[in-house]
C-alpha cells in the first residue's frame, strides 16, 4: 500500500524549516540550540579587544557600576556585547553559570550564542542567551508548581488569545459589535504589560462606567479559564515572572544569586513589565545590587510604543540608576557617509534625546537617490526597472534588495510590479507560516497530546476533520465545564453528564476521545515528526486533503510537508528534545526569524518596524507623503511624530551602499486618488543630501498650482505638492517625466525588463549548474518561453523550482 506520506520524502519547495527548528531555546546545560560547529579555541584578552575602537574598548572593559552602552546603528553593539561576555569570561569576572544575556528576537540570541561560542568555546553553553520571553518559559518550567500550574503548560499566541477571549465575550452574553473580541484583547494585553493582574483592575474599575466594568468581567473570566486550561498567554509569560519572583522571595534570591552579569540588548523596546523584570532579576532594589547591569540600545531606535515599549526605559536609566556609566558609540560600519548625513539630518529634528551624530571612516559613497512618481504604481515600476538595472551593472542578487513601506498595504503595488516583471521576492510580515490555518490545526492536535486540559485547541479540533460533533454538541458540553468550573477536556471526558446532550451525539465524542488517547499513546517516546505523522494519517486531516478538488489543498499539503520537515530538522538538531520544547519553540518565534537569508535571492519586503535589526547593500523606502509616512496618526501629538522620525531613522540606516527614497503624488484610498504632500522628513534631509532623479509631472497651472508649487526639497514649508521643474533638486537629470536622457528610452532605463534576455531550454534529465545551489537535475519542466518554470533536484540543497528567464543557471548536458 502506498504511504500518504511519500511527499516527504523529498526535501519540500516551500519555506526553509532552519528558523523555526533551531530559533527559541535559552542557552544552557538543558537548551535546545544547535551544537557549535566544532570546539572553539577560547581567545585571550587581548585578543578579545583587539580591533576596537576606543568607545568599543571601554564599554568591553567597563566593571562594576551598572553601564548603558548608547550604540548608533552599525555601530557595532553585538561584537561589543558578546566580547564584553567573553572578556568577564577570560579575566576571571565571571563564570558561565552567571551569565543572563537578553534579546529580542531568536535570530539575534541564535546570533549571540554562535558569536559567544566562537570566543569562548563550549563554556557558551552554560550561559543563558535567550529572548525575554524564553527566559521566563524556563523560570516558569521550573516553577510551575509555586503558581499552582503544571510544568507542560501551553503558550497561546495572538489567535489562540482572540479564540478564547471570544469565547468569554459570548458566555458573559456581551454585545460582541459594542465590546469587541479584538479591542478586549489589546486593552487586557497593556493590563498585562503595566503589570495589572484582573484583580488589580476590577478594584479600579468604575461602577458606573459600563466599559471598565465589560473588561473587567471578560479579563476576569480571560484569566479563569487560561488557568484551567494549564495555559499562559504571551504577556503572561513576563507578568507572571515578575508576580512569581515578587511573591516568592526564596526563589527571586535563587535567580539573583545566580545572575551575577545581566546584559539586555534592545533596551529601547523594552515595556514596564521587562523593566520590572531586570530589576528584579538584578535585585536593583536591594540596598546592593546583586548583578553586574549592563544595557545596551539607542533612544532613536524606540519604534515600538504601540507594542507598549516606552523610550524613558533608556533616556532615564541615569536617573533610574544614578551609578550608572554611559558610552556613546557612534562610530558605524554599515553604511556610507552620505547614507548616515542623511539619517543624521533627519532625528537632529527630535527633542529630548542625547545628542550623537553617526560617522564613518568608509567614504562619503553614492548619494542618496530621490524618486517622486505620479503614483504608487509607478512608485512600484521605477522600484522594479531600477533592481534590473542595478542587477546588470553591480552584480547584486536580488536578495540584495530590500523594500520598505509604513504600512503593510502599501506592498500590492509593489508585489504587482514584482510579479509582471518576474522577480523573486518574499514577504515578511504577511500570513506568516505558523498561523496558516492547516499548521494550526496540525500543531493544535500536538498541544492538545502535550497539555490534555488546553481549552483553546482541543475546541479548535473537535470536528476537524469533520467527525459529526457540531456547534450544540459543543456548547453543551462548554456549559457543563463552565458550570462544574472545569476544563473543557474533563468536561469532554464526562460528557453523559451535560444536559441536553442526546446519545446520538455521545458516539463521536466517544470516538473523538479514542482517537486522543491512541495519538498520545503514539507519542510516548517518539520523535516529534513521528507524533506528527502519526496526526495527520490517524485523524483523517491528510486524507481528506488529497480527496478535496479545491486546488488551495494542494499547497495545504505541501506546507504541512514542510511542517514535517520542520519536526524532522528539530529532532537531528535536537537529539534529546521533547514535543513540549518543540512546541515552545514554535510558539516563541517571530516575524524577524522568518526573514530570509539575503542569498536565497528574494527581494525582501517589509514594513519599517520588521526592518529594525536588518541591513541590505541596497533599500528602497517607499511612500514618502505626509500622511503615508509619517502616518496621519502621528499628526496627533509631537510624541507620536517624533516616534515616526525615530522610524525613519531605523528605515535610512538599514541601507549599506545604496539608498533610495521615494514617493507618489497620487496615492489611491478607497478607491479614490489622493494628492499626498510630500513627507516633512524630505524637508530635513536639505537640498545636499539627496539626488532628485525625478521630480514628478504635475505641472504649475491652474488646479494643479496650489499643489504642486509650494514645495522643494529644501523648503521646510511642508506645503503640499512636488517640486516643480526640479526646484531645489540637486543634480536632478531629466526633470520632469518625458525628459529622456542620453542613451536611455523616455522611461528613463535601458531594456528595463530584459526582453531579449535568451531562455535556456532544458528537459528533464538536463545536468544545469545554480550559482547559489551548485549542479543539479532537471525533473520538470512547465511553461514555455518567458513563462518557463522548472523544477531541479539540488541534492543536498533540495529540490528548486526556477522561472529560467531570471535564474542564474547554465545548462550543462
Amino acid at each position: 500500500m502506498t504511504s500518504p506520506f511519500e511527499f516527504l520524502n523529498a526535501p519540500p519547495a516551500s519555506e526553509p524549516s532552519s528558523t523555526a527548528a533551531s530559533a527559541g531555546a535559552p542557552a544552557g546545560p538543558s537548551a535546545q540550540e544547535p551544537a557549535a560547529p566544532g570546539p572553539a579555541a577560547p581567545a585571550t584578552a587581548a585578543a578579545l579587544v583587539e580591533g576596537l575602537n576606543p568607545q568599543q574598548l571601554a564599554a568591553v572593559e567597563h566593571t562594576g557600576s551598572p553601564l548603558l552602552i548608547v550604540a548608533g546603528a552599525g555601530s557595532g553593539k553585538t561584537a561589543v556585547l558578546t566580547r564584553r561576555i567573553a572578556y568577564a569570561l577570560r579575566t576571571g569576572r565571571a563564570h558561565p553559570g552567571q551569565i543572563l544575556a537578553i534579546t529580542f528576537t531568536n535570530k539575534a540570541a541564535k546570533e549571540m550564542v554562535e558569536r559567544i561560542t566562537e570566543l569562548v568555546g563550549p563554556a557558551a553553553r552554560g550561559m543563558w542567551i535567550s529572548t525575554f520571553h524564553s527566559a521566563c518559559v524556563r523560570i516558569l518550567r521550573r516553577e510551575a508548581k509555586a503558581l499552582g500550574m503544571k510544568s507542560n503548560f501551553t503558550i497561546y499566541d495572538s489567535q489562540d488569545s482572540l479564540r478564547l477571549i471570544t469565547q468569554c465575550v459570548r458566555e458573559a452574553g456581551l454585545d460582541s459589535k459594542k465590546f469587541t473580541p479584538r479591542s478586549l484583547q489589546h486593552r487586557i494585553s497593556n493590563l498585562k504589560n503595566d503589570l495589572l493582574t484582573a484583580d488589580d483592575y476590577a478594584s479600579r474599575a468604575q461602577e458606573n462606567n459600563p466599559s471598565e466594568q465589560a473588561l473587567a468581567e471578560i479579563y476576569r473570566r480571560y484569566s479563569e479559564r487560561l488557568r484551567l486550561a494549564n495555559a499562559f498567554d504571551f504577556d503572561d509569560l513576563i507578568m507572571e515572572t515578575v508576580h512569581l519572583l515578587d511573591a516568592f522571595p526564596d526563589i527571586a534570591a535563587n535567580y539573583r544569586a545566580r545572575f551575577a552579569h545581566i546584559l539586555v540588548d534592545e533596551y529601547q523596546d523594552t515595556n514596564p513589565a521587562q523593566y520590572r523584570l531586570i530589576r528584579e532579576l538584578a535585585g536593583a532594589d536591594l540596598p546592593a545590587p546583586t548583578a553586574e547591569l549592563t544595557v545596551v540600545g539607542d533612544a532613536d531606535q524606540s519604534i515600538y510604543a504601540f507594542r507598549g515599549a516606552t523610550v524613558r526605559n533608556i533616556v532615564e536609566f541615569e536617573e533610574d540608576f544614578p551609578q550608572a556609566r554611559v558610552i556613546l558609540l557612534e562610530q558605524n560600519y554599515r553604511s556610507t557617509q552620505n547614507i548616515l548625513s542623511a539619517a543624521n539630518a533627519v532625528i537632529s529634528h527630535n527633542d529630548d534625546r542625547k545628542d550623537k551624530r553617526l560617522w564613518t571612516d568608509a567614504g562619503p559613497g553614492e548619494p542618496v537617490t530621490g524618486w517622486v512618481a505620479e503614483s504608487e504604481q509607478a512608485e512600484a515600476r521605477f522600484i522594479t526597472e531600477r533592481i534590473d538595472t542595478l542587477m546588470d551593472s553591480d552584480s547584486l542578487t536580488y536578495g540584495d534588495f530590500a523594500v520598505f513601506y509604513r504600512t503593510n498595504a502599501q506592498s500590492r503595488a509593489i508585489e504587482d510590479a514584482l510579479m509582471r516583471a518576474g522577480m523573486p521576492y518574499k514577504v515578511v510580515g504577511g500570513t506568516r507560516f505558523y498561523e496558516r490555518k492547516e499548521i494550526k490545526d496540525a500543531l493544535a492536535y500536538l498541544r492538545v497530546i502535550a497539555n490534555p486540559d488546553d481549552d483553546v485547541n482541543l475546541r479548535r479540533i473537535l470536528n476537524v476533520p469533520k467527525r459529526s460533533i457540531g456547534d450544540r454538541t459543543e456548547a453543551l458540553v462548554g456549559a457543563l465545564a463552565e458550570r462544574e468550573r472545569m476544563s473543557f477536556a474533563a468536561a469532554l471526558d464526562r460528557a453523559e453528564e451535560a444536559p441536553g446532550l442526546s446519545s446520538r451525539s455521545l458516539g463521536p465524542i466517544t470516538r473523538f476521545r479514542e482517537l486522543l488517547a491512541d495519538l498520545r499513546t503514539t507519542a510516548e517516546g517518539a520523535p516529534v515528526s513521528r507524533i506528527l505523522e502519526s496526526v495527520l494519517e490517524q485523524t483523517g486531516y491528510l486524507a481528506e486533503l488529497h480527496r478535496s478538488t479545491d486546488p488551495q489543498d494542494e499547497s495545504r499539503v505541501d506546507n504541512l510537508a514542510e511542517l514535517v520537515a520542520v519536526a524532522e530538522d528539530y529532532g537531528r538538531t535536537n537529539p534529546e528534545g521533547t514535543l513540549d520544547e518543540f512546541l515552545e519553540q514554535v510558539s516563541l518565534s517571530s516575524d524577524a526569524d522568518q526573514i530570509p537569508d539575503q542569498d536565497v535571492g528574494e527581494v525582501t519586503l517589509m514594513t519599517l518596524h520588521t526592518a529594525k535589526g536588518l541591513e541590505f547593500p541596497v533599500v528602497f523606502l517607499t511612500g514618502l507623503e505626509d500622511g503615508t509616512f509619517p502616518h496621519q496618526r502621528s499628526f496627533n501629538t509631537s510624541a507620536e511624530l517624533a516616534e515616526e522620525r525615530r522610524l525613519a531613522y531605523v528605515g535610512l540606516t538599514r541601507a549599506r551602499q545604496k539608498l533610495f527614497l521615494s514617493r507618489a503624488e497620487t496615492r489611491s484610498m478607497w478607491g479614490q486618488p489622493t494628492y499626498n504632500p510630500p513627507s516633512r522628513f524630505l524637508s530635513e534631509l536639505g537640498d545636499s543630501l539627496v539626488d532628485w532623479e525625478s521630480t514628478g509631472s504635475l505641472n504649475t497651472s491652474g488646479a494643479d498650482r496650489a499643489f504642486s508649487g509650494a514645495w522643494s526639497p529644501g523648503s521646510r514649508s511642508g506645503g503640499a505638492g512636488s517640486p516643480a521643474n526640479g526646484s531645489g533638486a540637486s543634480g536632478s537629470r531629466g526633470g520632469r517625466r518625458g525628459g529622456a536622457r542620453a542613451g536611455t528610452s523616455p522611461g528613463g532605463f535601458p531594456n528595463r525588463i530584459r526582453p531579449n534576455r535568451e531562455v535556456p531550454q532544458v528537459e528533464p534529465g538536463d545536468k544545469v549548474s545554480h550559482d547559489s545551489f551548485g549542479l543539479g537535475t532537471v525533473v520538470e519542466v512547465a511553461g514555455a518561453g518567458d513563462k518557463t518554470v522548472a523544477t531541479v533536484d539540488f541534492g543536498s540543497e533540495g529540490t528548486k523550482r526556477l522561472l529560467m528567464r531570471y535564474a542564474p543557471v547554465e545548462k550543462i548536458s
